[in-house]
């Protein structure tokens, strides 16, 4: 029995579903990803996330409701998406590096009733990074489809030096806020518990 549509194709977002329980079929929406002229970083991770949501929610023919979300790494006030290629990813980690960025993931659930969204933010600290080691980094494929040209839940963790928020909301999915909002529109969690 499903729950819930998930209007995402991250893996680390259906690993951490499937963590706290969520019975959930992912359902995939392909939408641009580019700030509105004058859109500010936690403007733009909500917006995305309410669109991921509604389009997984029509996707899903209006039975089932459905949970969007959007992660950007921001470094002062500038959006730093998913690398273009091997010099943009180490433009983007020499720029982290040694330094606090912040890490935006909005997440919004949309029923036939209606919807409902939220931006976590986390404070994240990067350690002095050498250029060799980004670039070893680069060649383990792990920074390609990351925002921010890192993954803290892989082997990008050796850069973070310290981190004030939501780890998991860095990994992609602020599982405390999601919980609220699955709550919100009734969908269970925990459903993984033998009974």
């Amino acid at each position: 029995m499903i729950d819930l549509i998930l209007a995402s194709a991250s893996p680390r977002r259906r690993e951490l579903l499937t963590q706290i329980g969520v019975r959930f079929d992912s359902r995939p929406v392909d939408l641009p990803e580019v700030a509105l002229e004058g859109e500010t970083p936690e403007q733009f991770v909500r917006r995305l996330a309410l669109d991921k949501a509604r389009a997984g929610f029509e996707r899903s023919g209006a039975e089932l409701p459905a949970l969007g979300s959007d992660t950007a790494v921001v470094l002062a006030d500038h959006i730093l998406g998913k690398p273009a290629d091997e010099a943009d990813a180490l433009r983007m980690l020499m720029l982290l590096s040694g330094r606090r960025h912040q890490v935006l993931t909005g997440i919004a659930m949309v029923d036939h009733r209606h919807s409902e969204s939220r931006v976590v933010i986390t404070d994240v600290e990067f350690r002095l990074l050498t250029e060799a080691e980004c670039r070893r980094y680069w060649a383990s494929g792990e920074p390609r489809d990351k925002a921010g040209a890192y993954g803290i839940q892989g082997l990008g963790a050796v850069f973070v030096s310290r981190i004030e928020g939501s780890y998991s909301a860095v990994v992609g999915l602020p599982l405390a806020e999601t919980a609220e909002l699955l709550a919100q529109f009734e969908v269970p969690i925990w459903q993984n518990l033998n009974s």
